[in-house]
């Protein structure tokens, strides 16, 4: 048999996993041997293999092993379907033989419930661990820790964490990873501290990325330099994955310059990854004509554009309105060898979309063989932007059509109608809207201010400040309208008088939010804003004029953007 595992791992195909099947089925062994749960384990997991195959063989096994069955769960766990494997470890703590349940079987399960998100069987799989007597194995405790963070039960993650005698590396990074990606980012930079503080651990590689992450999610400049700062010292820069999430987070928090010395600084070779995070990075700012140079550096630099790099560009064009560049890319990309996705064909829609190309775009999402909702969804939001009452109709009954109409296409409908001042069918959507208990997403702001984040919701009377706040909206009022502002109340989509729409467009979040930035900063000291919407166009033209009046540089992170407004003006060029 020595001689036999010494060709499995040189097994480079299919073919040669059927033959040295037809090896051990010609010498007898097939049903005795401990090689054929290697071949099995082979045929599942490795990507030679062929894991309906492996499902084949398996059947053929009069008395699977407890390593059989394992092989099965772990291929499944990692194929396509890995809802999968729970089924399969269901059959296998069902049937009758030799095997029986072991940590690794476990193990395999819970991954599959990680990857296919479902809470629901990790928490069976949690008390069958405790049944068997595996709750003191760290690795398993880690694995399922991984799991909860992943399917978003944050809580009980950190309740396993915090019931860990000694936490190992990997449990501190499932939670800090967990808490980034889910809803708790404040609280993975406190782990990360709490860990880099506590001495026993370094954070590694791994946990520095989870703390970007967060960083990014937050916008909080002042803890992603930290982080940084961690890194340098450690010299985790020479990873090119933790670059690549630097520069990622320091443009989602709003500075380019540091984002780009990173790139041109790098102490290890640049991947493709690490051109398309600046490219998109270039694009998420609004700087199409940068983003096309970095493209056609990239081009240069020996490496080949792939799909990503190609989505990123055209998003740049998309934000910077350069329709032809951004017409011929898509061209090229056929050229290429590129077959474009639904987001390259999204991408395109949004930039004739933007540009008031509203046929064109039509033209594209109905050309298409498959429905897809997103592409009529942006057509949509096209359609608010021009007043287009037809077209709006239209992409909203197809997404009727479809089931798959959602709270911001209610509302984008709505507003539509209600530009145009037809109030009856505003009122008719949202009918529509409270028959299916379709809900409105609120909108909210925060800023960070010495280190603290504050987040505001519209007319927010709960913070400490109130006072302070209000009146400095007050004082911004006077002063915007001696310099001629006027309240675009084509934003507030309610049948209501003039007087009362420009009371409810004053607060907005995001005014909220820069009046206190204006109130506890120094002159001088730029103002950062991130607000979960897109920013209205009242908001967008009265920032303008605060950081005229007020010579402040005010950055503005929408859900798809950045607007950096300085000295009256906005990076956008109020194509947004």
């Amino acid at each position: 048999m020595a001689y036999f595992n010494l060709l499995l791992q040189k097994c480079s195909s299919f073919s040669h996993i059927k033959q040295l099947q037809a090896n051990l089925i010609i010498n007898g062994d097939f049903h005795f041997s401990s090689s054929r749960t290697k071949l099995l384990e082979l045929c599942a997991v490795s990507s030679c293999g062929d894991l309906s195959y492996a499902l084949h063989i398996f059947r053929y096994i009069r008395y699977p092993s407890t390593n059989d069955w394992n092989a099965i769960i772990r291929g499944t766990a990692l194929s396509s379907d890995p809802a999968n494997a729970v089924v399969w470890y269901r059959a296998m703590a069902a049937s009758n033989g030799p095997h029986r349940i072991d940590a690794l079987t476990c193990s395999f399960a819970l991954k599959a419930c990680a990857r296919a998100l479902a809470c629901s069987e990790a928490i069976q799989l949690h008390s069958q661990l405790l049944r068997f007597g595996f709750n003191a194995d760290v690795l398993l405790q880690t694995t399922l820790l991984d799991v909860y963070a992943k399917v978003g039960d944050l809580d009980l993650a950190q309740k396993l964490f915090d019931e860990m005698p000694r936490p190992d590396i990997a449990s501190w990074n499932a939670l800090i990873s967990g808490f980034a990606q889910g809803s708790r980012p404040a609280d993975a930079i406190m782990m990360f501290k709490r860990m880099k503080e506590g001495g026993n651990l370094r954070p590694n590689a791994v946990t520095v990325q989870g703390a970007l992450l967060a960083c990014s999610q937050l916008g909080t400049l002042k803890e992603g330099e930290n982080v940084h700062k961690y890194i340098v010292e450690e010299k985790l820069d020479m990873n090119v994955q933790v670059c690549n999430v630097v520069i990622d987070m320091y443009a989602k928090c709003g500075s380019m310059d540091k984002a780009y010395w990173v790139f041109e600084n790098m102490r290890c070779d640049k991947s493709l990854i690490t051109w398309n995070t600046m490219i998109m990075a270039f694009a998420m700012h609004g700087d199409g004509y940068e983003a096309l140079d970095l493209f056609k550096k990239l081009g240069r630099s020996g490496m080949s554009p792939d799909a990503v790099s190609y989505l990123a560009v055209l998003c740049a064009c998309n934000h910077a309105g350069l329709v032809e560049d951004g017409l011929k890319l898509f061209n090229l990309m056929a050229q290429r060898g590129l077959e474009p996705n639904i987001k390259h064909y999204g991408s395109m829609v949004d930039l004739l979309g933007r540009a008031g190309r509203l046929k064109e775009a039509y033209d594209i999402v109905n050309s298409l063989p498959f429905p897809n909702m997103v592409l009529w969804q942006t057509l949509l939001g096209a359609c608010r932007t021009y007043g287009d009452v037809e077209m709006a109709e239209l992409a909203s009954g197809k997404l009727v059509e479809m089931g798959f109409i959602s709270c911001g296409d209610f509302v984008l409908l709505s507003n539509v109608y209600a530009a145009r001042q037809r109030w009856d069918d505003v009122g008719r959507v949202r009918d529509a809207m409270r028959i299916r208990d379709v809900k409105k997403t609120p909108g909210f702001s925060y800023i960070e201010i010495k280190g603290k984040m504050y987040q505001f919701v519209y007319g927010d009377q709960s913070h400490s400040s109130c006072r302070e706040i209000y009146a400095k909206l007050d004082e911004i009022n006077l002063r915007i309208k001696a310099y001629g502002y006027s309240a675009d109340t084509s934003n507030v989509l309610h049948d209501i008088g003039d007087e009362d729409k420009e009371n409810a467009l004053c607060y907005h979040s995001e005014k909220l939010a820069v009046a206190f930035g204006l109130t506890c900063t120094e002159e001088g000291i730029p103002i950062q804003v991130i607000k979960n919407l897109r920013i209205c166009g009242d908001c967008h033209v009265v920032i303008k004029l605060i950081s005229k009046i007020y010579n402040r540089e005010i950055i503005v992170r929408d859900r798809t953007r950045f607007h950096r407004f300085k000295e009256g003006l906005c990076s956008c060029k109020d194509y947004w």
